[in-house]
């Protein structure tokens, strides 16, 4: 009976062990858009698909100067048009990795290269919104929900926008944008959640505890 006692204290602990929510701020980075060509920027439902390669990471809780890239890429276009707006599947990659000694400091390991600090995925549909548009160039967001882990194994979720740009008719329809900046923030769990489930591990106990009294 102590060791279930035990547990349950251990489990009322955990709050103090709690991360706070993770933000980060990427800026440029190619964009490339599959399946353009010969569509006249409409792009084809079921094979056209967004994606972003070496997106600078420019902030990380505070810290600043060069501290590693974002990646990503949607699934296929699902509705719309890539010129005029439309929703991509989910699914594809986003992942968000340190450089440098500040993500050494962070994960116990040698970044100099690069480190993992978050992989996942789209967890659900993309919307992709044309924000402005002339005879030359144009702008959308790409907005989603994400899912995956951090470089400590932790599960998470989190949402990002990113902002992409094309400077010509001639690169959009050739599917060749650029990134402008990008928010993307993760949410790890909070300390009442996982107060409430301490509590409910020292209520399980005592129930117990009056069983076994009891018998």
């Amino acid at each position: 009976m102590r060791r279930v006692l035990v547990l349950a204290l251990l489990a009322l602990a955990l709050p103090m062990a709690a991360w706070a929510d993770i933000m980060t701020v990427n800026t440029g980075g190619t964009i490339s858009v599959s399946a353009m060509a010969g569509t006249g920027g409409l792009g084809t439902i079921g094979v056209s698909t967004i994606t972003s390669k070496g997106a600078a990471l420019v902030q990380y809780n505070s810290t600043t100067g060069h501290l590693g890239m974002v990646n990503y890429q949607t699934g296929a276009l699902a509705t719309g048009s890539v010129s005029g707006g439309g929703t991509f599947a989910g699914g594809g990659f986003f992942d968000i990795i340190g450089v440098g000694a500040w993500a050494s400091t962070l994960t116990g390991e040698k970044c100099g290269s690069g480190c993992s600090l978050f992989t996942g995925s789209f967890s659900g549909p993309v919307t992709w919104t044309l924000l402005s548009s002339t005879k030359q160039e144009s702008s959308f967001s790409l907005t989603g929900n994400l899912s995956g882990v951090l470089y400590n194994g932790r599960d998470v979720t989190g949402t990002t926008t990113q902002y992409i740009n094309f400077l010509s008719k001639q690169q959009f329809n050739n599917g060749i944008g650029h990134g402008s900046t990008g928010l993307t923030n993760l949410t790890v769990p909070e300390p009442g959640t996982l107060g409430l489930l301490g509590t409910g591990l020292v209520g399980i106990a005592g129930m117990f505890r009056r069983k076994l009294i009891g018998a």
